[in-house]
């Protein structure tokens, strides 16, 4: 089960780094918590998945550097890079935490830099909403 959990995850970052959450990856009750945002439902972090993929020049990397899972938990050590459509130069380390139940996704919780986020990310998502 360990070996299906990882690979999961895997498909869970390749799948965000594009603006993406299929719901193959998820429950219907899937739910999430970020250091940012708090507790988000899952319709509130697809959004930010979406919006947070298009403020880039091209994709949003994220390179895992550690896959642990016990049980229906799973914890990934992470970190990001890419260019922001401002030109800026974008890098983070997560911690990603999860619970699994079925084959899927049915809590993420993401812990990074804040102070990162909220001088590169924030700004430029503001900028994308208020375009809507």
């Amino acid at each position: 089960m360990s070996a299906t959990h990882h690979q999961l995850v895997r498909d869970f970052f390749a799948a965000i780094a594009q603006g993406e959450l299929p719901e193959a990856l998820v429950t219907e009750d899937m739910y999430a918590w970020t250091v940012t945002s708090g507790d988000t439902d899952q319709q509130r972090f697809r959004m930010g998945v979406k919006l947070l993929a298009g403020i880039f020049n091209g994709t949003l990397h994220y390179t895992i550097n550690a896959i642990t899972a016990e049980d229906d938990r799973v914890v990934a050590e992470a970190h990001s890079n890419g260019t922001l459509s401002n030109g800026v130069d974008f890098h983070n380390v997560h911690v990603f935490t999860f619970r699994i139940r079925d084959g899927r996704i049915a809590w993420v919780g993401e812990y990074m830099n804040p102070l990162i986020v909220q001088e590169k990310i924030v700004p430029l998502m503001q900028a994308s909403m208020s375009k809507d």
